[in-house]
Parts: C-alpha cells; structure tokens; sequence
C-alpha cells in the first residue's frame, strides 16, 4: 500500500484495527439503526427533501457510496476533489430513503491511502457496514487480512479518473483476493471494459461494474459492451451496480427513462448478479447539479418492477456478495 509522507505503515494498520476492534463499541456510541419508511430529510449534495415513493425492505443496502474528509490528503493522481462529505451526512440520506445497510466505496481521489473509509466503516460498524478498498501490487497479505476483519469485501479499479491501478494489476490481484471471498470492482468507460474483455473474463473472482456500465445513450442496449456484461452476469462471472442514472442520460429526472430501459435489461437477465447503489454525494456532478436521491431510487423501482425481485436486488444479493450475516 503506498505511503505518504505523514502517512506511515504504522498509521495504516492502527485505522485497521481500530476499525476491527471498535465497532461494536462505535456502533454502541453512535448509532446507525435507521427506519425502513423514508423520511422527509434534508440531505447534504441531494435535491429535494421528500422521501421516495419506493418502500425499502429492512436490510436494504446501498452498495456504493463515498466518504470525504480533507483530513486526508489527495493523492497526487487525483482528478476529483468533491468537498467533505461526513457519515453524519450520509445518515440524514439513509433516514430519507429507508437505507440500513451501506458499502463505502474508496474514492480515487485518496488513492491506496484508504483511511478515510477504513475510519467511516468503524463508525458505521460491521453489522451494517462493509467496504471497497483500492490497492496496488505492492500490498501485503497481511495488510488484505487486516483490511477483511475490518469489513472490506472488495477491491475497486477506477479505471474512468484513472490513477493508481490499471488493468494489468488485475489478474495477480485477483488471485491473491480470492481466498477472502473478495471481488474486484471496475469503474471504468464502456470502451475500456471492452479493451479488456479478456482480463475480466479469466479471473478467478466476480467482477462488479459500476454505474451501469458506462454505455453512451442513446441506444446504449446496442453497445457491445453491454452484451459482455450482461454475458459474464449469466456465466456467474460479474455483477452490475445499477446506480449513476444520470450519468450517461439524455432523458433526464425525474423519469430517467433510457437508464431506467438499461438497469431493467440487466435486472430481467440475471437479477441474481445486480445490486443497487446511491453513488451519493455524486462526486462527478457540480454542486449546482445534484441529483434528488429520491428521484433516483424510484427510477431504480421502475426499472424493477416486481417486489420480490427489487428485494433480491437490495438485499439477498448484497448479503452475499459483501458477506452479510
């Protein structure tokens, strides 16, 4: 894991253990028990105050969202610098959507230096909270291991800002995750995911895509990079996150149509290998260009249409994936 000159391996591991060894103890201080019924909440980075329409079932899971502090220093690579975005801020969206379970995805704007999630997830604790770190080749066995007791389940190639990881990394990652149970997570344009069909195609650990997969709209069901996906989710390779509708719209909230036709392609080919995340505070969109968090979820209902399936989508697969009790 690379160091900083204020950050040392010392300092890594002690956010790691207090992340293992304190979340009973900070669940216990601060709370993260929310209600199941949405509530009207004002929210931090999010238009609108009202509630979605959609009714959330207990255990429902948003699978990826971010933390800020500029406590922690950017790393030198990073393109995206959103301002502080708090756990405190992210709890006024879980009490507005219905939210109980979270997965804090790391940014690329830290780097590998994956403190600043590593310390929200001790907050959140583990019975609620896992995590998606970023690393490169040069970290440890044991530093994965401390990383697993402190509830991360994966690791992410943001692969779309770029930075510190690049596809090749992945085959010999892969590999030494998988004993962990772990996935690799790509965030990356459609063409990239396309570029590298091979290298997701022969690892030995799922695949999670994020946002959809990034194809241009319109016509995005055309793209060739949604039949990859979509054929590595039928083969038991890879999952979708079906999250970021207004990242590649033309149609716009509140309806989000043609993201809405996408999400619910990959919902009705294999519902077994999506889940559904907020993106929250949305770090890609100007602070004058929110998204309503409400509008979003209730997109992702249209685009899913049936309860039973909605509850795979938000809970049952989520518990797997990110190892749930």
């Amino acid at each position: 894991m690379t160091t900083k000159p204020n950050q040392t391996r010392r300092d890594m591991l002690h956010v790691i253990g207090a992340s293992a060894v304190g979340a009973a103890g900070l669940q216990s201080l601060q709370g993260c028990a929310v209600q199941p019924m949405g509530q009207a909440t004002e929210v931090r980075y999010s238009l609108g105050t009202e509630p979605p329409k959609t009714l959330l079932p207990v255990n429902a899971t948003d699978c990826h969202h971010h933390i800020y502090d500029a406590r922690f220093p950017a790393d030198k690579t990073a393109t995206l610098k959103p301002k502080d975005a708090f756990v405190a801020d992210y709890r006024a969206l879980q009490k507005r959507l219905g939210l109980t379970r979270n997965v804090i995805v790391q940014p690329s704007t830290y780097g590998t230096d994956n403190r600043v999630t590593l310390e929200a997830m001790a907050v959140f604790g583990l019975q609620n909270c896992r995590g998606v770190a970023v690393v490169n080749t040069q970290v440890t066995d044991e530093e994965l291991k401390q990383m697993h007791a402190a509830g991360v389940r994966g690791i992410r190639f943001n692969l779309a800002q770029g930075g510190v990881t690049s596809p090749d990394m992945a085959p010999s990652l892969a590999k030494r995750i998988a004993p962990l149970g772990w996935h690799l997570q790509v965030n990356a344009p459609a063409k990239v995911i396309l570029d590298n069909k091979s290298i997701w195609s022969n690892l030995p650990i799922y695949v999670v895509f994020d946002h959809l997969g990034h194809m241009a709209q319109p016509n995005a069901l055309n793209d060739p990079t949604y039949a990859l996906i979509k054929d590595l989710m039928q083969k038991d390779k890879a999952y979708v996150k079906l999250s970021g509708f207004y990242m590649e719209t033309k149609v716009g909230p509140p309806s989000y149509a043609d993201s809405v036709q996408v999400a619910s392609a990959y919902a009705q080919s294999a519902p077994e290998r999506c889940v559904w995340g907020s993106d929250w505070p949305h770090p890609t969109e100007g602070y004058e260009n929110k998204p309503n968090d409400s509008y979003l979820l209730d997109a992702f209902a249209q685009a899913v249409p049936s309860e039973q399936i909605r509850n795979k989508i938000l809970v049952d697969n989520p518990a797997r994936l990110y190892q749930f009790s």
